[in-house]
């Protein structure tokens, strides 16, 4: 039996679009075993009702996968998810479920797959690496995709940062919030977004949290997707005054994340509170950046 822990992400983390991103300490576990024969899948927690039980469900694509690369497949396959990653609220669900899956897969089979190889496969099913790579490596992750290959810089998170996360009571497909997005984009913001991924970067890297307030600008994807989640800008205006040091939408959405180190009560209460007077239900969570990636808790042969 192998079992997997897989922290939840927020990807982009404002300009950073497709290729920044930082775990969390929010799990989901997934155990796998061989079978003699079949498929058999159990899911427990959040989205229960909604992922498939069949072999179209995340995880067992992701082993699949596995198994065709190395060419040595159990007979049958037992797994069992247990979720706490919200689903399609801009966390990281689908990543964790890819990512839990090609772990524990490759280590059914003797774990013949490096790290690096299991994230250019990670990357190759979600399409970005922008959530894979800090579900499998942990800390703050800086991506760039060079042909096939995912080039990646490890951060440590800054000592001290909190996460006000505001996770509205609805679903927002990565698809839809794609779509909003225009193909092409001006000069002035290209550059707008270069210089405040470049101060996002720096900023993490000195624990400098002055300088979020800027380096979590963004012009290429959350103006766009702001109409999509009712009482977004207003949620980031009322963050910022309560003392967060930035504010940005979490991957595709609709979850909003503050970034603080101090304020915190008060800064979920008038994100809860503002999404609330703009006719949107939410639960707000405190969460810290998780140094440690994608874990394997039991490796146990029967």
């Amino acid at each position: 039996m192998i079992r997997v822990q897989v922290p939840a992400t927020t990807a982009n983390m404002g300009p950073g679009f497709d290729c920044v991103g930082m775990a969390l300490k929010l799990y989901n576990f997934v155990e796998m075993e061989a079978i003699e024969q079949g498929v058999v899948i159990d899911v427990e927690g959040d989205g229960a009702d909604k992922i498939p039980r069949d072999k179209s469900n995340i995880v067992y694509l992701a082993a699949e996968r596995v198994f065709k690369i190395v060419d040595r497949k159990p007979a049958g396959l037992r797994i069992k998810l247990t979720n706490n990653i919200p689903l399609a609220r801009g966390l990281g669900s689908s990543a964790a479920a890819t990512v839990g899956g090609l772990i524990a897969a490759n280590m059914l089979v003797g774990s013949p797959l490096s790290e690096k190889e299991l994230l250019n496969e990670a990357t190759a099913i979600e399409g970005h690496p922008d959530n894979v790579a800090p579900a499998l490596l942990g800390g703050i992750v800086v991506s760039a995709k060079e042909d096939d290959d995912i080039k990646t810089v490890k951060i440590q998170p800054p000592a001290g940062m909190k996460c006000v996360v505001a996770i509205p009571d609805f679903q927002l497909s990565t698809k839809a919030a794609r779509e909003v997005l225009p193909q092409n984009v001006s000069m002035e913001d290209a550059v707008f977004n270069l210089s405040r991924t470049a101060i996002l970067v720096a900023a993490l890297m000195r624990g400098d949290f002055d300088l979020l307030s800027i380096g979590l600008d963004d012009r290429l994807h959350q103006p766009y997707r702001a109409n999509l989640i009712p009482g977004m800008k207003k949620v980031f205006a009322a963050a910022r005054l309560a003392g967060a040091k930035g504010v940005a939408l979490s991957g595709a959405g609709p979850t909003l994340i503050g970034f603080c180190d101090e304020n915190i009560g008060l800064i979920a209460k008038v994100m809860k509170d503002t999404f609330a007077a703009n006719g949107v239900r939410c639960r707000v969570v405190e969460l810290e950046p998780n140094p440690v990636g994608a874990t394997a808790l039991e490796k146990i042969s029967l």
